[in-house]
């Protein structure tokens, strides 16, 4: 979530005038034209970001700790999968370790420059293994594994030690596109493929995988000193939290266009992350959200243009990654994606602009067909708000009015209780997030919002009547993020509606401030070095009414359910130097009735147990936890073939990641069915195939139980 601070343009002037005095730092006079402009413009950035950095909510200072935590971000940077660097070649870069505060305080930065030669040197000589190991044909009936996670690796201290690690990966990256090459072929059985067949395409999988590395190999090669700046200064600002980072010229052209939504493509925020390009959210009514299986948190390994050859992208420059899957409207983008604890799939995606109804509230009034209870059910995609209309004197279309309007359009005294779904909304305008809170709750205090100085603000609800009053069920999962947060913990708070879902939500309460550095340069001798990019900072914090923060934590549910991401890692707890949970001074506010949410976990948890639909996405779950387990991967083709058959039980469709959208129709069967069905309709059809929406009409009817057994004793 970001806010506009006016106290920023001050700073800004202020630094300026001092960048004046400071900034003359003579390059060596050794160094090329080039190269004393690349050095320059660092020297002008770190200087720039320390400065702006003061203003981080966690205070923390530039020092050792600091440069450990920026060191280790960089060198992950570099280097992930440990595969190019040598270990006495990272011990050379480790003396700088505790030293980047030293050099972003004094603008000399060596450690970006001396990273950039060593692996420049390291690349010429992993072609050379990569080259050799490539030459003769790979055995597949050699029982053998590795390790997949770079995380359990060291850094080789051998060139015979690296060259093996390549052949390993080089050999599973052939066997896997053999086996491909073979079903392609209609080969049903590989292991029975003649002698000639199986060289003939051995070779061509080795080639391939040759032809996917000479790839690689010219990116890296054409990565360039700025490059290393550039990504020296984003371990520097990471540092400080995952959410704050510095954003070169080009990256910050990317986020301007994801901000307007403009982009023709599919629709999705990507994050470079590790030495892979991660999906950190699907937008609502863009290509991928409406072909329903890509996911936040999953891992594109590779992108093909229609039919054409994939092109690896680990490792891969997020702008150039995002280069290849942005496309024209009507074009075919194949992505080959990794989700935690399943086999790689590919998901095929038309390119289109977004559909803005699509991204908008919908809301149907649902009957349960076993009881009759009609239930009403309101799908909030996000928090979304036209400001630019607003602004300019119109009447901007937001989620707070759109959400309003679907309660006023229900007849409460007809309605049994309501769904409030917050599952994959990541979040918007906190405008809106205490504006839908207020319609459930009426007057009173929603959010507080702390500052780095300690200073807290609470905001309001300014509603003088509550629209709806029924009994109400909100339901979340890992992916609901921020202004999510918010309302689910503001009614929770209350004790104005039971919150289910997954064992937690996703912890994000940040608030950052994007900041264009470009303004920070008045001078016309440091013109030159233009443009600079942004800083996006994080400068405030979340507080709940009850004074606990929604960061790291997230929103606890009253009720969890099984959900297929159970083991996946996804959420502010997993993410390096993320800021900790805290809690300040609780806000006076009203409670509405209690509920016996003890009962109501009960006779959940004994529907549950009974569900078959629960019981089979417990047990994908589980397996899917003890496959993130097995890092150590076979080469032996039996293995392989053995692991790729057990994978085939478990579902890669849509929403396959977890406690999903209520949309779990197949794609096929939807496009057949939207000509027969309007929106409402088939949004009531969905409903009623979601196994978590039917659980929340349960849970409803038990507390419909419960107040009329609390009505009855008080007439009694």
């Amino acid at each position: 979530m970001f806010i506009t601070k006016r106290w920023f343009r001050a700073l800004l002037v202020s630094l300026t005038l001092i960048l004046a005095a400071v900034f003359v730092v003579p390059a060596p006079m050794s160094a090329t034209a080039t190269e004393e402009s690349d050095q320059n413009r660092a020297r002008l950035l770190a200087y720039v970001l320390s400065r702006q950095v003061e203003n981080h909510f966690s205070g923390k200072a530039i020092d050792n700790d600091l440069s450990r935590a920026a060191f280790n971000l960089f060198i992950k940077q570099l280097d992930y999968q440990k595969r190019l660097l040598l270990a006495d070649e990272v011990d050379q870069l480790k003396i700088f370790e505790d030293r980047i505060d030293d050099e972003i305080n004094s603008g000399r930065v060596i450690l970006a420059p001396l990273a950039f030669r060593l692996l420049d040197n390291s690349i010429a000589r992993v072609e050379k293994i990569v080259e050799k190991a490539l030459e003769k044909p790979f055995s597949f009936d050699v029982a053998e594994d590795y390790e997949t996670d770079p995380e359990k690796l060291t850094f080789c201290k051998t060139e015979a030690e690296l060259a093996e690690r390549w052949r390993s990966d080089l050999k599973f990256r052939t066997l896997n596109r053999y086996l491909k090459l073979l079903e392609d072929a209609g080969i049903e059985d590989p292991l029975k493929a003649t002698a000639e067949l199986h060289m003939e395409t051995e070779l061509e999988a080795r080639e391939k995988v040759r032809k996917q590395y000479s790839e690689y190999f010219e990116r890296l090669k054409k990565e360039t000193n700025k490059d290393h700046y550039d990504r020296y200064l984003n371990a520097f600002s990471r540092a400080f939290d995952p959410h704050t980072s510095y954003m070169p010229p080009q990256s910050k052209e990317d986020f301007d266009i994801s901000m307007r939504g403009s982009l023709e493509g599919i629709g999705a925020t990507l994050r470079e992350e590790d030495g892979y390009i991660k999906v950190v959210k699907v937008i609502p009514g863009s290509a991928a959200n409406r072909q329903g299986q890509l996911s936040a948190d999953d891992v594109i390994l590779a992108v093909a243009q229609g039919n054409e050859e994939p092109v690896d992208i680990t490792d891969m420059r997020l702008r150039d990654a995002v280069a290849l899957i942005r496309g024209k409207k009507g074009s075919e983008v194949r992505l080959t994606v990794r989700r935690l604890g399943l086999k790689p799939f590919v998901i095929a995606i038309v390119r289109d602009v977004v559909i803005i109804e699509e991204s908008f509230v919908k809301s149907a009034l649902v009957t349960e067909p076993q009881s009759g209870n009609r239930y009403g059910y309101v799908k909030i995609p996000s928090f979304y708000r036209d400001f630019e209309t607003t602004r300019d004197g119109g009447e901007g279309r937001n989620s707070t009015d759109d959400v309003k309007a679907a309660l006023e359009a229900f007849d409460e005294k007809q309605m049994d209780g309501l769904i409030l779904d917050l599952r994959n909304n990541g979040g918007g305008a906190l405008t809106d997030a205490v504006g839908i809170a207020g319609l459930f709750l009426g007057e009173g205090p929603v959010v507080q919002v702390r500052n780095s100085d300690g200073d807290a603000k609470v905001l309001y609800s300014h509603n003088k009547t509550v629209v709806y009053h029924g009994p109400m069920i909100v339901l979340v999962n890992q992916f609901s993020a921020s202004a999510s947060e918010i309302v689910a913990g503001a009614l929770q708070d209350y004790g104005r509606a039971v919150i289910i879902g997954s064992e937690h939500t996703h912890g994000k309460g940040t608030v950052q401030v994007i900041m264009d550095l470009d303004k920070s340069v008045a001078l016309r001798n440091m013109r030159e070095y233009l443009p600079l990019g942004a800083l996006k900072v994080t400068t405030q914090k979340f507080y709940r009414v009850s004074g606990d923060s929604t960061q790291y934590r997230g929103v606890i549910p009253d009720i969890i359910l099984p959900d297929r991401s159970r083991y996946n890692e996804y959420g502010e707890r997993y993410l390096d130097y993320s800021l900790p949970w805290d809690r300040i001074e609780e806000v006076e506010h009203k409670e509405w009735p209690p509920v016996d949410r003890a009962e109501l976990q009960t006779r959940s948890r004994e529907r549950v147990a009974k569900n078959e639909d629960f019981i089979e996405i417990q047990r994908v779950a589980d397996a899917i936890g003890e496959r993130i387990k097995k890092t150590r991967q076979s080469l032996l083709i039996d293995d392989v073939l053995r692991e790729r058959d057990d994978l085939l039980g478990v579902d890669t469709g849509p929403h396959a990641s977890g406690l999903g959208e209520i949309d779990e129709l197949d794609v096929e069967e939807k496009k057949q069915e939207e000509d027969q069905l309007d929106a409402t309709e088939r949004l009531i059809e969905n409903v009623l195939k979601d196994v978590y929406a039917k659980e929340s009409m349960a849970i409803l009817a038990d507390l419909a139980a419960q107040q009329t057994a609390v009505a009855v004793k008080k007439y009694e």
